[in-house]
């Protein structure tokens, strides 16, 4: 025991590696992308501290090389749930009584090995299984994911410093305790920092979590267990199970003991989920924390003042990126025509030089996306305005899944505002252009805070600040995370706290406190240091 208040190392972002040619974090990389290619895993479930393989094995192939298997992982059933449930519960009441600054080593260790001696594997992981660039790579799984962890850490300090005044006589104490039951974490592919952050960031203020990762990212998500453990994660604390959704929510949203859910994914799932866990809020020892950022229809808004080069390289990032298949991702933009030509020169330009293909040629900008129900889905919405007399293909609209489900960028120019693609989430390589006459700018600021039930990420690009300003206000509740002269993705932990209202969900903004106030139960104490020996007040003496 020691008998000390401590102070965790003050956290900075993880800088970000560029991967030039020749560099030693390039051919680190490398390396680990062809050892990943030549080994076929065998991926269990992580259940109480055991590695649970099953007779069930399920294949996994990197998005963009169809043909090759990465290895197979484990089918998890009824049985697994109820085992995760129980081990977590049976770790809880350890781990929630070890101090805090135990519980902050094991975290800002995986933090160090994460970034030191797991980096490369982390990184190729992602990239196989995700069809990440190297660059989107190493943003995601490597940096975003030792912020959370450090930064975390740093922000469960500040939480517990936070305590009340006291008046003389008597002593006031805030006592921050997690959760009581489990928290369920449901995470999604497009993020290995978010399928990392949701379950650790309730486990290291004393939850205790059952985890279940989307399909198309269990090959990264077994990596996390595997630096977990070797941090010192106590067995049981996390469990990682590979169930399909049914099943899975039908024993935790009856489970009396479930605490809380911290999720990323569709509006749709995190609807029923909340409508599930209202019909069975009876049954509860206590009414769960529901945490979940959704979907997302990201704007960006140009102004006859703004930037042209500056917005056209925004659109091509902000849409781009990733295949388009983040929450933030720009989808809509709304230009106005004395702009639009230069924009769409640049932007057509800046196209034509983006190569696509494997992520293991690291000069492909862009790579596949996720799986066959998202390239189906994505490029039928491109059919679709391929036929229609209100749509302007500009660039792209080329698909192939023979090898990979390569989807081109493609860029759709609308004369409907309210065309299905300036309105629906497509999660893919697409953007809808609408044009506009330049003294429309505050109409168009009201259209693009009306037409889409989502309030996730948007950008406003202009030079004229009264246009900025105007913007800003007309524009307060459409987006969460909001920008200005920038593209409308890559927020950063600590910097950018990132969460939307609306339909994205419950803006409890990861990479802040905020989050980790909804994983916490505060027990007010008040200790009398000499209490009274009579009940009289002064009141009662006769006058």
């Amino acid at each position: 025991m020691t008998d000390a208040i401590f102070s965790v190392p003050q956290p900075v972002n993880e800088p970000v590696w560029n991967y030039a040619p020749g560099s030693p974090e390039k051919l680190a990389l490398k390396k680990a992308l062809a050892e990943a290619k030549a080994t076929l895993k065998d991926i269990p479930m992580y259940i109480g501290g055991k590695h649970v393989f099953t007779s069930e094995k399920v294949a996994m192939h990197p998005p963009h090389e169809r043909a090759h298997t990465l290895g197979h992982h484990a089918r998890g059933t009824a049985e697994h749930v109820h085992a995760a449930i129980d081990a977590a519960l049976r770790a809880k009441p350890a781990w929630e009584a070890m101090p805090w600054q135990e519980r902050a080593a094991i975290f800002l260790r995986a933090a160090d090995l994460l970034t030191g001696p797991y980096r490369a594997r982390m990184s190729a992981a992602t990239m196989l299984c995700q069809s990440k660039n190297a660059f989107q790579a190493e943003i995601d799984c490597i940096c975003e994911l030792a912020d959370f962890w450090r930064y975390n850490v740093y922000f469960m300090q500040e939480i517990y410093k936070q305590q009340p005044a006291s008046a003389r006589g008597m002593w006031n104490r805030t006592d921050w305790r997690p959760l009581e039951g489990f928290v369920f974490a449901l995470t999604p592919f497009n993020f290995t920092a978010i399928a990392g952050n949701l379950p650790t960031a309730p486990a290291m203020l004393g939850n205790v979590a059952v985890w279940k990762p989307a399909e198309s990212q269990i090959y990264s998500a077994a990596l996390i267990m595997e630096i977990l453990e070797e941090a010192g994660l106590p067995a049981g604390v996390i469990n990682l199970v590979y169930v399909d959704g049914p099943t899975i929510g039908e024993i935790v949203f009856r489970h009396p003991e479930f605490a809380g859910i911290h999720f990323t994914g569709s509006t749709g799932v995190f609807q029923r989920i909340w409508k599930t866990i209202g019909e069975n809020i009876a049954g509860y020892k206590s009414y769960p924390r529901i945490v979940g950022e959704t979907g997302g229809k990201d704007f960006v808004v140009a102004h006859s003042s703004a930037d042209p080069k500056a917005l056209a390289v925004a659109l091509g990032r902000g849409a781009f990126e990733f295949q388009g298949q983040k929450c933030s991702a720009a989808s809509r933009a709304y230009i106005p025509a004395s702009l639009w030509p230069q924009v769409r020169e640049y932007l057509v330009a800046d196209l034509k030089t983006m190569q696509m293909g494997s992520t293991e040629d690291f000069r492909n900008f862009i790579n596949a996306v996720i799986d066959e129900k998202a390239f189906d889905k994505i490029s039928a919405y491109i059919q679709e305005a391929k036929k229609s007399d209100k749509v302007k293909v500009i660039a792209g609209g080329n698909f192939d899944k023979s090898v990979g489900y390569f989807i081109e960028p493609a860029v759709l120019e609308v004369s409907d505002p309210n065309y299905i693609t300036m309105c629906e989430e497509i999660f893919g390589p697409v953007l809808t252009v609408y044009v506009y006459e330049d003294d429309q700018f505050e109409q168009i600021l009201d259209l693009t805070n009306t037409t889409s039930p989502y309030a996730l990420t948007g950008a406003i690009f202009a030079r004229d600040r009264s246009a900025v300003e105007l913007a800003n206000n007309r524009l307060r509740h459409a987006a969460g995370n909001y920008y200005i002269n920038d593209k409308p993705t890559g927020a950063v932990v600590g910097q950018q706290p990132f969460g939307g209202g609306r339909a994205s969900g419950t803006n409890d903004k990861a990479g802040s406190m905020i989050n980790l106030y909804r994983w916490l139960s505060p027990r007010t104490m008040k200790e009398t240091l000499a209490p009274p020996t009579d009940y009289r007040y002064p009141f009662l003496s006769e006058e």
